[in-house]
């Protein structure tokens, strides 16, 4: 018979959750700057579709396709923290249906930024053969790659669900608020998904440093242009920063599930909404400030719709 892993919050009936002044204070610290960013994040969606160099330009397309897994993936995170802050409960067929788009957009964030560090290698270390190889047709194929690498895990994770426990039934009510800890109870699936994220988060971090020392080499290199090889060394440094924050971010189900067996309920779920803020929040939040108001293309034009000042001539639709 299989032995089910123990639960994260297994703890008595007797421990408190939190009091209404700190679910109000955490909910205020977590979901306030959430709305904040969807909002920019919004804006600069809509900015990356208003102009047609933006949806010509595969490096826009690419930061389109980024932008936009961080969006949903904000939004689907705020749905699972507010059910977990106000205690509700759902079937498992609920449950898998929430859970889906941030787990899905957990693994294409790191994906496309190997792409997009892969396409600045290219720009700056083969400039000639740029427009031959980061064609409008390969980057919607390298897109099309990492929805399909990352819907492969999730699709094999409920796979070992369904096939490790007979008497697993979706129609089932969980004893717990819905998370991925709760959902995916079988231990080979952890198992996998760790593997699993590791082998994608060291393939990306690889590349990342090879494409960095690449475009480094030949900004040392006096016959090339210093400028826009020193700025895309500085972008691809902070494609490695915004990596790790969100490895780190993977490690926070590890955390919560260590701190359950040594603290009280009550404590967890303080640590889970700091853990919330700190590790889910900030590295989706980081390529609005990287792109939007360092890209010297999009920042008027972002700042312009910010400012809900629309342009005054029509663009052409993507």
């Amino acid at each position: 018979m299989l032995k089910m892993p123990r639960p994260i919050y297994n703890n008595t009936a007797g421990l408190k959750y939190h009091t209404t002044q700190e679910t109000l204070l955490y909910g205020t610290l977590s979901i306030g700057p959430i709305y904040i960013f969807l909002y920019i994040n919004s804006v600069l969606l809509f900015t990356l579709r208003s102009k047609s160099v933006f949806c010509e330009t595969s490096r826009y397309i690419l930061l389109y396709n980024l932008l936009f897994a961080d969006t949903v993936y904000l939004v689907s995170s705020s749905l699972l923290y507010l059910l977990a802050a106000f205690r509700i409960k759902l079937t498992f067929y609920m449950c898998s249906v929430v859970i889906l788009p941030p787990q899905l957009m957990s693994l294409i964030s790191p994906l496309t930024l190997t792409v997009m560090s892969l396409e600045r290698f290219v720009a700056i270390c083969y400039p000639l053969r740029h427009a031959v190889i980061i064609t409008i047709r390969n980057t919607g194929v390298a897109i099309t790659l990492v929805w399909v690498t990352s819907s492969l895990s999730i699709i094999i994770r409920f796979l070992i669900l369904l096939c490790s426990n007979t008497e697993f039934s979706f129609n089932l009510q969980m004893k717990d608020f819905c998370s991925d800890e709760t959902l995916f109870l079988v231990p080979m699936s952890y198992h996998f998904i760790t593997a699993y994220s590791g082998i994608v988060f060291l393939s990306a971090g690889v590349t990342i440093i090879c494409s960095y020392i690449g475009v480094t080499l030949v900004a040392r290199s006096a016959s090339t242009n210093k400028a826009s090889a020193r700025k895309a060394s500085q972008t691809l440094l902070l494609h490695l920063f915004q990596l790790g924050l969100i490895l780190i971010s993977t490690f926070h189900s590890n955390i919560i599930t260590a701190a359950a067996t040594i603290m009280e309920r009550s404590h967890v779920l303080r640590l889970y909404s700091l853990s919330f803020i700190c590790l889910n929040i900030l590295p989706r939040c980081l390529s609005t400030f990287i792109y939007g108001l360092r890209d010297q293309t999009i920042r008027p034009f972002l700042i312009q719709h910010l400012c809900c000042l629309m342009p005054k001539s029509k663009s052409k639709p993507c």
